[in-house]
């Protein structure tokens, strides 16, 4: 089996038994298309030493971040387990090899004002639709905390105004059910008020609002709404670069400054494990000291007593 063989038929392993998104799939081939590239045109899946994993990764490691480099071995290490299934290869050469380490950041939720200005920053010189296209996919990536990709996947049929919630098809081809705000419930009905007609419920929820005559509308990509939603941020000059997931970190500090149970939050945001839930937990212990340096009077007296004692020389 060549390369181009063991791609074709891992990319039907990665679409039929794995059930991987497509972005998801489009990175894990790429990775193991650059692995080929870098072995040269001679070289044979089934030959892939140990070393030659190092060599790639190696390569990579002054100009790509740990995380990146996590992600290519994560790819490899799928691809060689596939070969090894299907009798292709005895071992899977990366075995042993360490993931790198990458440093601990925690996420940059969004402010709750801003959070407030940004959902309510039409935009003036849009025309109506594309208003509130805007405003219901806005709502959604903040009102329940939606991943981009989720978002895009939505079909008309995945939301259900009359029990205010949406059905969503999260990582690994997982369901789960997240309610559905007010707010988003309204500009979700005005959006779709605008687009009654028979057949709707099958299209998708975000769509172009430019189509030829004849033609299905065109679904929104993850690309169409990072592009929207920066523009909706600059047109209410928002500090800080605004994109879809930093809604997504937002929507679970705020929720779990609110007071929320983690364990709520991680079935609202989709997470197979809690540990991925709890980096929120420092981010709202962080935001929580802030407040209180800012605000409680022994705070206050303490840094202003280090000012006086610094400044007298005591």
């Amino acid at each position: 089996m060549n390369w181009e063989q063991a791609i074709a038929a891992f990319e039907r392993h990665l679409r039929a038994e794995r059930g991987f998104s497509e972005h998801t799939q489009r990175a894990y081939l790429s990775d193991v298309r650059q692995l080929a590239r870098h072995l040269g045109p001679r070289s044979q899946p089934a030959r892939v030493r140990a070393d030659d994993v190092r060599g790639f990764l190696a390569e990579r490691h002054r100009n790509q971040a740990p995380s990146t480099l996590g992600r290519k071995l994560a790819s490899l290490r799928t691809f060689f387990r596939f070969l090894v299934r299907e009798g292709r290869r005895d071992a899977d050469p990366s075995i042993g090899i360490p993931s790198p380490r990458a440093p601990r950041r925690l996420p940059a939720p969004i402010a709750v004002d801003d959070c407030q200005v940004l959902m309510e920053k039409g935009g003036e010189d849009e025309p109506r639709p594309a208003e509130l296209r805007d405003d219901a996919l806005c709502e959604l990536l903040y009102g329940a905390g939606l991943r981009v990709g989720e978002l895009v996947a939505l079909d008309v049929r995945d939301v259900d105004l009359h029990q205010g919630e949406v059905r969503v098809w999260g990582k690994g081809g997982k369901e789960r059910i997240v309610p559905l705000p007010a707010a988003a419930r309204g500009a979700l009905r005005a959006w779709l008020d605008l687009r009654r007609h028979p057949g709707v419920l099958g299209e998708p929820l975000f769509t172009s609002l430019r189509r030829r005559k004849g033609e299905p509308p065109r679904r929104l990509g993850a690309r169409d709404v990072r592009r929207r939603l920066l523009q909706r941020a600059r047109a209410a000059n928002l500090p800080g670069r605004i994109h879809p997931h930093r809604l997504r970190h937002s929507y679970a500090t705020h929720l779990l400054d609110m007071g929320t149970d983690l364990r709520a939050i991680q079935e609202l945001l989709g997470h197979a494990s809690l540990s991925t839930t709890q980096k929120y937990t420092a981010v709202s212990a962080e935001h929580l000291m802030q407040v209180y340096d800012q605000a409680h009077p022994r705070a206050r007296k303490a840094g202003a007593g280090k000012g006086r004692n610094r400044s007298s020389g005591k």
